[in-house]
């Protein structure tokens, strides 16, 4: 993983350091989010990915019976 370093004026350092701390992240891992997500990275599919397959026409899809539950001891 590449490593980058920016200068920012301390008040906006104490800002990004408050943000990451109320959202329970490192100030690292919280600028890796905005920078990822102001680079349009996501995990997501990408859009109009599924028109590319068409709709599906078959029948309805339906799930198979399940097995039961195991059971299992009690804890003493």
């Amino acid at each position: 993983m590449a490593q980058l370093h920016c200068y920012v004026p301390e008040e906006i350092a104490q800002q990004a350091q408050r943000k990451a701390s109320q959202s329970g992240l490192s100030l690292s891992r919280y600028l890796a989010e905005l920078v990822k997500r102001d680079a349009g990275v996501s995990a997501g599919w990408p859009e109009g990915y599924f028109d590319l397959f068409g709709k599906w026409e078959g029948a309805p899809l339906e799930r198979p019976p399940q097995f039961p539950l195991e059971e299992r001891l009690q804890l003493k």
